[in-house]
């Protein structure tokens, strides 16, 4: 029986429930019969719920969106088709296999979205209908479309979607971060949560003992490995366990018992997944025998690599109604590997591999304290993928049984009593005029691997650089890593990606919108050559940095514990 609850407040700067919704957790008694988790994924996404009578995940299949291959669970194609955009309405999933709105050049089809949210170049975007539709558009009603079906389909069963687990990429800049943010506030469902795929992998092959866990998610559009130790908690939280994105009337019961805990210790990651290779082997047919590029061949060629998975040798047919030509598409795995080899791509994996496993080492962590290897998502089945993990790893600490479900089964745990602690993946620093070089330059504040909530804030003193200034600005940027750089570009209507020379360091703005840059206004105004204001940095359990400014002229507090921007 579902019991009242009082109406919980919303942190306006936030969005986070703040000190008087903790105040009404206490006691208060929710029905988690049902709990369900969502991996969107590039290729195909999976919806999971937890049964509560039975005590194990589910794998659900949604009417008109879900396909059933032999071998494999309910898979969603991550395909969109625009019928109206103004309205909008859209076709989702395999409809748009089944209803042949996947083939030919057609503006209003769109795959391979997920990889092209919060890139700073997304290629030539289509007017549908008068409006515009980017990858954020697209992904936000693919996403949309499968929750209203899943809240039809469990509204006949008498069943409320009230709790939603999403997982994402670790190696997502915050553009990505946001824009599900967004898309979670715009759903009718009261209780979002997020985690990194590759630690709900580890937790949905069931190893919940104590252990050190590599995870290998490869998918359609990302490349992540992540290292997580599972033990058991020594303290019983004294609130709810994960991270909270969005808090409605419902909230979690007060558990008496203890949770696990699983603690990321390294992870690295980059945009390379199952769709370059199907460009490369695209490239490769039309060089070698005209093929020419198009929804269709593209299929063909991903059927023919998900075929040498299972066999030696491949082969498709395909018929031109244009040129009224028939190619018949044949590739073994030597070739397969081969073209792999062209492309540097067990190079690319060595690379990650070494990155982080050197985060790993510096923890006191070596390669044979790791007690199991799991491989998740569809690219990884490739027999290529378990060869070069052997050359790490021994065969029997490899894992590979569960590659499309783990994620979205381990996001359940998150409602189960498992506890997360996590670091940042990125660093994060403060933009500065660079004098020697005439050009702004980044200083960096907080190191990637720092654990939060952070114990300690880090401090810095700033002073005026305009005479009679009347206020002090900060802009703050995610900073990205040197060693795994990659760059998404367009190839005609192909979404790609590629390495970028070492050295290059991404940088992601985060606060140099309008006013968000201002963090305090100076009473007196400032002027050059003194300090003026101290700085304390600190990062929450929820993410959030967090600024306090005090002004060394006039000793008063001008900024209290204020959220500026969320980090990944």
């Amino acid at each position: 029986m579902r019991a009242d609850h009082s109406r919980l407040t919303l942190d306006k700067e936030t969005g986070f429930a703040g000190k008087e919704a903790k105040a009404v957790l206490k006691g208060a008694i929710v029905d988690i019969d049902m709990v369900y988790a969502i991996d969107f994924g590039t290729s195909n996404t999976v919806v999971v719920r937890w049964n509560q009578a039975e005590e194990q995940p589910e794998t659900l299949a949604l009417p008109g969106l879900s396909q059933q291959l032999a071998n494999n669970p309910p898979l969603i194609p991550s395909l969109l088709y625009v019928e109206d955009g103004m309205r909008p309405e859209v076709v989702v999933g395999q409809s748009v296999r089944d209803r042949g709105l996947d083939l030919g050049s057609n503006p209003r089809f769109f795959r391979n979205f997920k990889r092209g949210i919060g890139a700073e170049v997304q290629g030539f975007l289509p007017q549908i209908d008068g409006q515009e539709i980017n990858f954020e558009r697209a992904g936000a009603w693919f996403l949309n479309t499968v929750i209203q079906q899943l809240q039809t389909a469990e509204a006949s069963l008498d069943a409320t979607v009230d709790s939603i687990v999403f997982t994402v990429p670790v190696d997502s800049f915050e553009a990505y971060r946001n824009w599900l943010t967004q898309v979670c506030h715009a759903l009718n469902v009261n209780e979002v949560r997020l985690l990194d795929e590759p630690t709900a992998a580890a937790l949905g092959y069931g190893l919940d003992n104590q252990g050190t866990i590599l995870v290998i998610d490869f998918g359609g559009g990302t490349l992540d490995l992540s290292i997580v130790r599972l033990e058991g908690s020594k303290q019983t939280p004294a609130k709810p366990v994960g991270f909270l994105l969005k808090w409605g009337q419902r909230v979690l019961e007060e558990s008496t018992q203890r949770p696990k805990l699983a603690r990321v210790l390294a992870k690295a990651g980059q945009n390379l997944g199952g769709a370059d290779i199907d460009s490369w082997l695209i490239d490769h047919f039309a060089e070698t025998e005209g093929l020419a590029v198009s929804p269709l061949t593209l299929r063909l060629v991903e059927r023919l690599k998900i075929q040498l998975s299972q066999q030696l040798t491949a082969q498709e047919i395909y018929f031109n109604d244009e040129t009224f030509e028939s190619y018949e598409l044949q590739l073994d795995r030597s070739q397969l590997e081969q073209i792999l080899q062209q492309r540097q791509f067990f190079d690319r994996l060595d690379a990650t591999m070494t990155q982080v496993l050197q985060q790993a080492q510096r923890q006191g962590l070596t390669p044979d304290q790791i007690d199991a290897v799991l491989l998740v998502g569809g690219t990884s089945q490739m027999p290529a993928m378990k060869t070069w993990v052997t050359q790490y790893f021994p065969i029997e600490k490899v894992r590979a049984d569960k590659p499309f479900e783990a994620i979205a089964q381990g996001a359940l745990q998150l409602n189960r009593g498992i506890e997360i602690k996590d670091f940042l993946y990125h660093s994060y620093g403060i933009r500065y005029w660079d004098r020697r070089n005439n050009c702004h330059s980044w200083h960096p504040l907080i190191k990637a691997g720092q654990p939060y909530p952070m114990l300690q804030p880090v401090e810095l003193i700033l002073g005026a650089s305009l005479e009679n200034q009347p206020s002090i600005e900060l802009v703050i940027g995610e900073l990205g890593t040197e060693t795994s750089t990659t760059e998404v570009y367009f190839d005609g209507d192909r979404l790609v990606t590629r390495a970028l020379a070492g050295g290059q360091t991404i940088v992601k703005p985060l606060n140099d919108q309008g006013s968000a840059k201002t963090i305090a206004r100076l009473d007196p105004p400032g002027y050059p050559g003194n300090d003026r204001i101290k700085v304390l940095f600190r990062v929450d359990a929820a993410r959030f940095l967090r600024i306090t400014v005090e002004d060394m002229l006039t000793l008063r507090t001008l900024v209290e514990d204020k959220p500026v921007v969320q980090l990944s």
